[in-house]
C-alpha cells in the first residue's frame, strides 16, 4: 500500500487508515475516481508519520493501536476530519469515538455513495466555504482556521465546540433546538441522548467567559444572546 501522494493546494487530501489491503485499494480508488487526493497506510504508526490530511478515514481494529486511541492522537496534533469507518457497530464504540473527537462513524460494510455522501457532509462542517470572520459582540469566529476570539484574546476550543459555537452563530438570536445543534456538530445519524449538547455547551460558557452570551431558551434549545 502508498501512502497518499503531494496533492494540490485546491485538492482534498483523505488518508485512508486501514489494514486490510483490498478494503483499502477499493476506497482509494473510489476516491481518487471522484477527485479526491487519496492514500493510504495500514498502520497507526505509519498514519502518525505522515504530514496532516484533510479527511482521515479510520478503521479501529488497526495491527499496532486501538483506532479509539489513533483519533484521539490525530485530533492532539491537527484538525482533519474524521470518519470512522468500522465493523464495530455498538453504540458504546460509536459514542467513544465521536467523544474522542471523530466527526461521523460508518459501520461495515457500506456502499461507496453513502461513504462519499457523509465525507461531502463531514467536508461542509469542517471546510466551509465562506471564509469571511463571523463577528458579534466581542466574539470573532474564524471558520476557515477554526478560531475564536473574545475581544481579541484567543480561546481554545475542542472541534466539538466550536461546531457547537458556529451553529449558534449562523443565526444570532434564533434559538437552535439540541438535535439540530447534534446533526450539525456530531451528525445526522447521531443516536445517543440530546443532554450530551448541555455538556458541552457549559463547558463553551466557562471558556468563553461572558455571561450571557450563550442563552438557554429551555424545552426548546440555545442561542445567542445580545451582549454589549
Amino acid at each position: 500500500m502508498t501512502t497518499a501522494e503531494t496533492a494540490s493546494t485546491d485538492t482534498v487530501r483523505v488518508l485512508v487508515v486501514e489494514d486490510d489491503p483490498t478494503i483499502a485499494d477499493s476506497l482509494v480508488r473510489g476516491l481518487r475516481q471522484a477527485g479526491y487526493d487519496a492514500g493510504c497506510v495500514g498502520t497507526a504508526r505509519a498514519a502518525l508519520l505522515l504530514p496532516p490530511s484533510d479527511v482521515v478515514l479510520l478503521d479501529l481494529g488497526l495491527p499496532d493501536m486501538d483506532g479509539i486511541e489513533l483519533c484521539r492522537r490525530l485530533r492532539q496534533r491537527s484538525d482533519p476530519a474524521i470518519i470512522v469507518v468500522t465493523a464495530r457497530g455498538e453504540e458504546a464504540d460509536r459514542v467513544l469515538a465521536l467523544d474522542e473527537g471523530a466527526d461521523d462513524y460508518l459501520v461495515k460494510p457500506f456502499g461507496l455513495a453513502e461513504l462519499m455522501a457523509r465525507l461531502r457532509a463531514v467536508l461542509r462542517r469542517t471546510h466551509p466555504v465562506d471564509h469571511e470572520p463571523v463577528r458579534y459582540g466581542p466574539l470573532t469566529i474564524d471558520t476557515r482556521t477554526r478560531k475564536v476570539a473574545v475581544e481579541g484574546r484567543e480561546v481554545f476550543l475542542t472541534p466539538k465546540e466550536f461546531d457547537i459555537l458556529a451553529c449558534l452563530a449562523t443565526d444570532p438570536g434564533r434559538v437552535v433546538t439540541r438535535q439540530k445543534i447534534l446533526e450539525s456538530a456530531w451528525d445526522a445519524h447521531w443516536y445517543g441522548p440530546t443532554k450530551v449538547v448541555d455538556a458541552h455547551v457549559a463547558a463553551l460558557r466557562r471558556k468563553l467567559g461572558v455571561p450571557g452570551l450563550i442563552e438557554t431558551a429551555y424545552g426548546r434549545g440555545f442561542r445567542l444572546g445580545e451582549v454589549a
